[in-house]
């Protein structure tokens, strides 16, 4: 239910999130695969498959019932929006496109749910988590800048007449315009489902690790606090840095502007004391490699003779 150019960028975004989210499960799970499994431990990583999990599947069933047919859904009814107002009309769509489109989403989003696990499943949660703000950073740059700046009026307008004729009007009519379309219309009503299904995975998948061994001990602020911080850290921060972005390839160029942007970014988020790190410490993933048995259960811990 996006535009198609940023529909791979969200579909990545959206499965290495509902990853991070299931981490403490995923870990629960590969454990309790290993344990189970009755083989050598030094063969059980290579033959115990970690894709086997409920959570992907579900992942998967989302990308396939609800991103995919929406998104098929806007092509129809509006392939100048669905298409940023690339094609015209339904004569300006390859046939080919909503086959891509299909497969490319679901791919796009099991991709990006492999990746966040194989990083969570070997203790590397926060370059988990800068997996998914690397995919909703490409999403909302897309929206926000585009490939040629118009990235938010392409957004904004629901055919490409209204995009030519942006600059000779307001922004505010421009905006009211849209807002008043069926295409905006049509955007709420798809988005209800779609948003409304993926917040609550996230939030549901995330509160029920907190009630696995471990979890209520890393989480070092109140639940509703720790989801806002989440929030903040997989949406917020992602839409502060395209924008930021976007401003600095207005002023100064592409080459320059990426070219600053780089160590702002790498300064908010790599250095060990950054505040984006200490927030991320708030929220309760787990930490360590799978292996760890520092969350195990009381009757699971290793004895010591």
């Amino acid at each position: 239910m996006i535009g198609l150019p940023a529909a791979l960028f969200w579909a990545y975004a959206i499965g290495s999130t509902f990853a991070l989210s299931a981490a403490r499960q995923l870990h629960f799970l590969e454990r309790r695969a290993a344990d189970r499994s009755g083989l050598p431990k030094l063969l059980t990583p290579r033959l115990v498959s970690r894709a086997a999990n409920p959570y992907l599947c579900l992942t998967l069933l989302y990308a396939a019932v609800l991103l995919v047919p929406t998104g098929l859904f806007l092509m129809w009814q509006n392939p100048s929006w669905s298409t940023l107002h690339i094609a015209d009309g339904h004569r300006g769509v390859w046939a080919g496109f909503p086959l891509l489109y299909a497969g490319g989403v679901v791919t796009a989003t099991l991709l990006g749910f492999l990746l966040a696990q194989a990083l969570c499943l070997v203790g590397a949660g926060y370059w988990a988590y800068l997996n998914c703000v690397g995919g909703h950073f490409l999403l909302f740059a897309t929206l926000v800048h585009g490939w040629d700046g118009q990235g938010y009026r392409r957004f904004l307008t629901t055919d490409g007449a209204a995009l030519r004729a942006w600059p000779a009007d307001s922004v505010v009519n421009n905006v009211l315009r849209f807002l008043t379309s069926g295409t905006c219309l049509t955007l709420l009503v798809l988005g209800a489902a779609v948003l409304g299904t993926m917040l609550l995975a996230e939030i549901g998948w995330l509160a029920e690790g907190w009630l696995l061994p471990g979890g209520a001990q890393d989480r070092k602020v109140p639940r509703l606090l720790a989801v806002a911080i989440a929030g903040a850290g997989l949406y917020g921060l992602p839409l502060a840095g395209a924008v930021l972005a976007s401003t600095l390839v207005r002023f100064l160029g592409y080459p320059t502007g990426l070219a600053a942007f780089a160590p702002v970014a790498g300064m908010v988020l790599l250095p060990r004391r950054s505040p984006v790190r200490r927030l991320y410490g708030l929220v309760g993933l787990p930490k360590g490699h799978w292996r760890a048995t520092t969350d195990l259960p009381q009757e699971q811990q290793p004895t010591h003779t």
